[in-house]
């Protein structure tokens, strides 16, 4: 009997392809976060309202460290809620 080593799937294995994340500010040349703009801040919370964190959106630091600023400024002006069910 001769041993077979090799491994045979039905289907083949999935492999998962990331995308690259990338800075957006950086890509789009952007040099202020305005936290006026309650829309565009909107992108770096979730539904409760809670700032995502950089593993998610691929934000550098020092523009997370900006939008996290701008996100508590409009919160404390109540241009973005502090807590809420459905944000989005």
């Amino acid at each position: 009997m001769a041993q077979n080593n090799e491994i045979r799937y039905l289907n083949p294995p999935k492999v998962d392809i990331r995308k690259k994340k990338y800075c957006r500010f950086k890509k789009a040349g952007i040099k202020y976060v305005d936290y006026k703009d309650a829309e565009f801040l909107k992108k770096f919370l979730n539904e409760q309202g809670k700032i995502l964190p950089r593993r998610i959106t691929g934000t550098s630091l020092k523009f997370q460290r900006k939008v996290a600023q701008a996100v508590k400024r409009a919160r404390h002006l109540a241009l973005l809620p502090y807590v809420t069910d459905l944000l989005k």
